[in-house]
């Protein structure tokens, strides 16, 4: 989100995620964010932009 750098645990954020590859979505989807091998976030797809 705007103006924020960095989410600590606990914290709750709304943010707009565009994908390297493109993959089948849909609203409800629940999703793992990962880096380096670790899951390091986890939320649903709320809305699809195109």
């Amino acid at each position: 989100p705007e103006g924020v750098e960095m989410c600590m645990p606990g914290d709750h954020v709304t943010m707009e995620i565009e994908l390297i590859t493109p993959i089948a979505m849909e609203k409800g989807l629940r999703l793992a964010i990962r880096e380096g091998g670790r899951t390091v976030g986890s939320g649903a797809v709320v809305d699809i932009i195109e």
